[in-house]
């Protein structure tokens, strides 16, 4: 990933961090990488499918908190190792997000980061046959 200008990247933080000060519940989410649970089937062939799985119930949390209107994001640009001091988790627990709930300010078609212009929509290659 390119380095960003410094105002560029602070813009960003802002952005990303305001959810820390503006929701009113926050979810810290961790997996264990070698639970006893399941016998360690499964992560022999594909030892990152604990951690999909971890993002999958992070993800239909989030589409059942939209179906309720309330607002989910994921503030990504958290050091792992810093959440998982500030919590006090177990060394062995490994960090897969933190997010953000509750209800937005305004509801919108435009994804805040587009809105910011921190990035605009690319359209959508037409598939061939």
């Amino acid at each position: 990933m390119a380095a960003q200008p410094a105002e560029r990247a602070a813009h960003y933080a802002r952005l990303k961090l305001s959810g820390l000060d503006q929701a009113p519940c926050q979810l810290a989410l961790f997996t264990l990488p070698e639970p006893e649970q399941g016998h360690g089937l499964g992560r022999r062939t594909m030892p990152q499918a604990l951690d999909y799985s971890a993002v999958m119930a992070a993800h239909t949390l989030w589409l059942a908190a939209r179906a309720m209107g309330l607002g989910l994001g994921w503030v990504s640009i958290l050091e792992p190792e810093g959440v998982a001091a500030a919590l006090a988790v177990p060394a062995e627990w490994r960090f897969i997000g933190l997010f953000c709930l509750g209800y937005p300010r305004a509801e919108s078609d435009v994804p805040e980061l587009q809105a910011e212009g921190w990035e605009t929509r690319r359209p959508v290659p037409l598939l061939r046959r």
